[in-house]
């Protein structure tokens, strides 16, 4: 299990109303205590913060923001000691445009870096090589007058996308991550893992049909959604390449790798992404939908087992790109122990699983007026899409004026339900959020059949989930009621399995075979003997 923290708004020590590392070191107890394996650090690299860290200056240095190098030590050391695995985000496809090696690309077509990022000379009309679009609306190409010519960018124009088709890109790149392995890092969460390689050919995208405009993060009316993104993304020469990071990953016995994916079939990408010899783990955005029933949940985790023959999934089902899933699967009428029970189903399918902050407290999606926005996306797309700072204002630690985030302003508001659920208030009441996910998160652990073993699904129409996972004496049934009011599940040859309550949420009972679920609640119960 992997805690993701998001270091602007974990915890603030300097004052400034931006977190840092020394936040993150001073509450390490917290994570640990609430019983995961793992932290991934979100970018605190050296950046103008044009995308909040994502757009990254300098890949070997901690931006003074968040601290110093030697705070990252102590984080890791810390972290270490207490039995906390760390990961950090790696951002490879792109740089910022204040990065040294674009700084001296765009100098010049023939320059030692000329051919280090993704350049196209314009059309006869002087418009943009083709009709690749930015996720973060409108074209993907930016004019850059020293050159003459256009360069891409899959996402805001600071962000430019390296040229990988450029052994030398991929030979620095590896470089930098050899830098943080040979620091002590345990893992890598790579961003956008998919976009390193463009087509070569720079084809245009053929057009999508409106009725098929959804995808992550964007709604209908962004561009971006206009098309099948195939040849700005997820290029095959990309595989060669993820190849090269794990044969380097292997030289640090026990350091892994977690892809992002997101392409226009992310589950085949997936498979493809972590079969032997590339990613140790893959994510893609599936459960990060609005769309939560039994249908689409179950689909999807039967999608991931049948394509994925070799790989090991990872699920998310919040992150600091969408909306909070308190808000966006309970749609705001959901109880108090809501939180807990969907944080228990990601963490009962068969993979690892990402807890992004602030979802053991459950917080809802915060509300961000127009003018305290900081995100571009949601700027660019307001009133239609608000953007991502409904879910990385700063964790509220007490209820005190800066929420014991912060002695100083906070980069963003954080609003009174936020402060109502603060850890502080949590910790001394056995019902709250965060006490559930204590307890089901120990719970887990002491079953072995939830940590690797096989899941079978178990008929059932909505709202009840249900699945077995492991098999023999070892194996454990679980049930989960997505729904308010009460539900039936015929348990069949499995109504004689011995219950097992010690997950921490309302339990149900069986009777003559019919399990009797209440209204968010979850079911777990192993062979009788």
């Amino acid at each position: 299990m992997i805690y993701q923290v998001y270091p602007r708004s974990f915890r603030d020590l300097d004052g400034d109303g931006v977190g840092d590392l020394p936040g993150i070191v001073d509450k390490l107890g917290y994570i640990a205590d609430l019983g995961v394996d793992a932290i991934w650090i979100s970018p605190f690299f050296k950046s103008p913060m044009a995308d909040f860290g994502y757009d990254i200056a300098d890949y070997r240095a901690v931006d003074p923001l968040f601290g110093d190098i030697g705070d990252f030590d102590r984080l890791l050391a810390k972290a270490h000691a207490l039995g906390l695995k760390v990961m950090i985000d790696q951002v490879l496809s792109h740089t910022s445009n204040e990065h040294e090696w674009f700084k001296r690309s765009r100098e010049s077509r023939d320059n030692e870096y000329s051919d280090w990022y993704v350049w196209a000379d314009a059309r006869e009309d002087g418009t943009a090589p083709n009709n690749w679009m930015s996720l973060f609306g409108g074209v993907a190409w930016r004019w850059e007058p020293r050159r003459q010519q256009y360069y891409l960018h899959n996402f805001l124009s600071a962000q430019p996308d390296l040229n990988f088709h450029n052994p030398a890109v991929r030979a620095a790149v590896l470089d930098n991550v050899r830098f943080w392995l040979e620091r002590g890092v345990d893992g890598l969460r790579l961003d956008a893992i998919n976009f390193c390689f463009h087509d070569a050919q720079l084809r245009d995208n053929p057009p999508k049909p409106a009725e098929q405009r959804v995808g992550r993060g964007f709604s209908p009316d962004n561009p971006y959604a206009f098309q099948y993104h195939h040849y700005n993304n997820t290029q095959p020469e990309n595989l060669a390449f993820l190849g090269e990071l794990r044969a380097l990953l292997d030289r640090y016995p026990g350091a892994v790798a977690l892809g992002e994916i997101s392409s226009e079939d992310s589950l085949a990408t997936m498979d493809e992404y972590t079969r032997a010899g590339r990613l140790h783990m893959g994510y893609s955005f599936e459960l990060l939908t609005d769309d939560y029933n039994v249908e689409h949940i179950r689909g999807t985790v039967q999608r991931v087992e049948a394509s994925m023959r070799e790989g090991w999934p990872c699920w998310a089902i919040s992150n600091h790109d969408v909306q909070r899933v308190v808000t966006r699967w309970g749609r705001g009428d959901a109880p108090k122990h809501f939180a807990t029970l969907v944080s228990a189903l990601a963490c009962s399918l068969r993979g690892s699983v990402c807890v992004y902050q602030g979802e053991e407290l459950g917080l809802p999606e915060a509300q961000v007026p127009f003018e305290d926005l900081q995100d571009p996306y949601g700027k660019t797309f307001w009133p239609t899409f608000k953007g991502r700072d409904g879910c990385r204002t700063p964790l509220p630690w007490d209820a005190s004026d800066g929420a014991g985030f912060s002695h100083g302003h906070p980069w963003l508001p954080i609003p009174a339900e936020h402060r109502a659920l603060n850890v502080a208030a949590q910790q001394d009441d056995p019902a709250s959020p965060l006490n559930g996910f204590r307890q089901f998160v120990g719970w887990r652990k002491r079953h072995r059949a939830l940590l690797d073993g096989a899941i079978a699904f178990l008929p059932s129409a909505e709202p009840v989930i249900a699945f077995v996972r492991g098999e023999g004496a070892d194996a454990v049934l679980m049930a989960f009621n997505l729904g308010p009011g009460t539900a039936t599940l015929e348990l069949g040859e499995r109504a004689g399995w011995i219950a097992d309550h010690g997950h921490g949420l309302p339990s149900g009972a069986v009777e003559g075979g019919r399990l009797r679920l209440p209204g968010h609640g979850a079911y777990a119960a192993r062979p009788a003997g």
